[in-house]
């Protein structure tokens, strides 16, 4: 009897040393298999340059190709939803944006999923203002000035955006300034843009990065930005706050998340991967080219920051009553 115990001690002992290392082993084979990034706007905006910048880097520090993958629609919500309900294996991963996650489960209401609940946080990506841009036609060189025109003709003014942060700036603005404007909407960032330029409407609300070309080229006039502060890269070009429009603030951002219930080594692991590529002073030039700065690859943080700006929007979002149609 004494000699079974003790080879069902040796077994048991056995199958606890063998566990750990089952565990470890499934974890070290991850990933084995390319890893899609699914960026919930139309290519060629922030979103999709995020996307691309972070791109080379995970493939070298993962061992395995990245795929970018656009779903665009709703406003950002749509691709956001189906990385949401996506297996949680660390495969497909969101290119997360600030609106989609802390602001569209306010305002519209056909967003089926929780911005935090339903993900978890990676990394922090970038940071950037949104630039408020005027075509050159319109008679206006300031906010000030702007507010006064468009109280003078209401309803007459339109301004593009492409949903999200581009449209909800501009909705605040209407609000905060009591004037009267139409949102035409665009499928992107960059087609709003150039819609702006074009002369098809007369202003815009983009992320700096899409209005970085048209504001150096002349063909748009920057007037304002939407960040409580202003931006290094064009500090001629005051805020909306400074402007005659006190507490004005709208940030964008861009993160990478993964489907709620992903095992926290790969989420470790991605985010460790992120951390030593963001280090690299060549990618904190490459974040400044292209108007926006780095972030950072701890996931308290940017899981904190989350939760901040969501308990931000719903406040706002009551308080005021602001009604967006998608």
């Amino acid at each position: 009897m004494q000699n079974y115990r003790r080879r069902a001690v040796l077994a048991l002992g056995a199958a606890g040393a063998v566990a750990p290392f089952s565990s470890a082993f499934g974890q070290s084979a991850w990933p084995d298999k390319p890893i899609r990034i699914i960026n919930p706007y139309a290519p060629g905006g922030i979103a999709d340059l995020a996307a691309r910048i972070i791109q080379p880097g995970l493939q070298n520090g993962l061992g395995q190709p990245i795929i970018i993958e656009s779903k665009p629609g709703a406003s950002g919500s749509l691709g956001t939803e189906y990385v949401a309900r996506a297996t949680p294996d660390g495969y497909t991963l969101l290119l997360a944006l600030a609106a989609p996650q802390t602001l569209n489960q306010y305002i519209f209401k056909s967003v089926n999923y929780d911005g935090l609940k339903d993900f978890a946080p990676i990394a922090l990506i970038n940071t950037n203002p949104l630039v408020l841009m005027v075509n050159p036609q319109l008679p206006v060189n300031n906010v000030r000035e702007l507010i006064s025109y468009a109280k003078a003709n209401p309803g007459k003014l339109n301004f593009a955006g492409a949903g999200g942060l581009t449209q909800f700036s501009g909705e605040i603005f209407k609000h905060v300034a009591g004037v009267d404007m139409v949102h035409v909407p665009y499928r992107g960032g960059a087609p709003a843009v150039a819609a702006a330029a074009a002369g098809d409407v007369q202003l815009t609300f983009a992320n700096f990065s899409d209005a970085l070309t048209w504001m150096r080229s002349g063909r748009l006039r920057a007037i304002a930005l939407t960040s409580a502060k202003r931006f290094q890269q064009a500090p001629e070009v005051p805020t909306i706050a400074e402007s005659g429009l006190p507490g004005f603030e709208v940030t964008g951002w861009s993160g990478l998340m993964a489907p709620a219930g992903t095992p926290p080594a790969i989420v470790d692991r991605i985010s460790r991967v992120l951390q030593k590529d963001f280090a690299e002073p060549a990618m904190r030039k490459r974040w400044e080219s292209i108007g926006a700065e780095p972030g950072h690859a701890d996931p308290a943080v940017f899981t904190a920051m989350i939760r901040s700006e969501m308990q931000k929007w719903s406040e706002f979002v009551k308080r005021t009553g602001i009604k967006v149609e998608s």
